[in-house]
């Protein structure tokens, strides 16, 4: 069997604060050292599980977070960004399953911790067929397009609602309780650590007997995006198929999830173009 786990970081145990989760500060090395034991120990029991092949897709940001030479010798990790299918990566390759670890709340959430979706800077919030989503629901979705479902997630207690609601086979394992965006109870590491043990060993079984199914989306997708900046729009709406819908929000209606998730990444790109234009013109 072989296994994706797609790793992300505001979600994780110990991390509330932006100072963590952005390279340029010096917390940043806190969150490596959490990201990088999360997804070791999460690769020790898929591998006790028997799984043969353990993939771990580093999901946050820059998308380089797990220390590299700390990773057992039997994980493929995959790196860098930007990349094809962002935090799925490969997921058309014949995995049998995948885990969501480090998720967190959409954008909007109240009283969530770290909330967004994709790109803080790019999405005041995202709908799928008219649907509030999270990078939670969308990553599933892609991840059910090509069969595979999606059998545990970890995050705090925000999330923890949709992902019953949407995956009810998927094991949730709790990191943290949140107070405010930057604000939240944690667990302790190693009993999280304990608890993601023994939600996997039951995540796995429920794969075996059949409990676990991809989460699908039949037809045509209808993404509508609204952007936290008209900035965004203005320059978004020159891409071919895109509808401006007010000063904000874009529609786009796509043949199937692949190609809305390919949509989302390049307006997020084009929203960070301009952020990053308008920066050096302030310099």
């Amino acid at each position: 069997m072989k296994v994706l786990v797609s790793i992300d970081a505001e979600g994780l145990p110990g991390i509330y604060s932006f100072t963590q989760v952005v390279p340029k500060y010096s917390a940043f090395a806190e969150l490596r050292k959490i990201m990088t034991e999360v997804a070791k120990v999460t690769a020790e029991v898929l591998k006790s599980e028997g799984f043969t092949e353990v993939w771990v897709a580093d999901s946050h940001g820059h998308m380089g977070t797990v220390v590299y030479d700390e990773m057992p010798d039997y994980v493929r990790l995959v790196r860098g960004f930007p990349r094809p299918l962002s935090m799925v990566p490969c997921i058309s390759e014949g995995f049998s399953a995948t885990l969501f670890l480090g998720y967190h709340s959409c954008a909007g959430t109240v009283r969530s911790v770290l909330d967004h979706t994709y790109s803080s800077a790019a999405f005041h919030e995202l709908r799928i067929n008219g649907e509030k989503a999270s990078e939670f629901y969308v990553n599933a979705l892609v991840a059910g397009q090509y069969g595979v479902p999606v059998i545990l997630v970890a995050g705090d207690d925000k999330l923890r609602e949709e992902v019953a609601q949407r995956t009810p086979w998927a094991e949730y394992v709790l990191a943290k309780r949140s107070l405010a965006r930057t604000s939240a109870v944690m667990e302790p590491l190693q009993k999280f650590l304990q608890e993601l043990r023994g939600g996997i060993s039951r995540a796995v079984k429920k794969l075996k007997d059949g409990s676990a199914k991809p989460l699908k989306v039949d037809g045509p997708v209808t993404l509508e995006a609204a952007m936290r900046s008209a900035e965004h729009a203005d320059a978004a709406e020159a891409v071919p198929g895109i509808e401006r819908v007010d000063a904000y929000t874009l529609k786009y209606v796509a043949r199937d999830i692949i190609e809305a998730y390919n949509v989302i990444e390049v307006l997020a790109l084009i929203a960070a173009g301009i952020e990053s234009i308008k920066a050096k013109l302030s310099e």
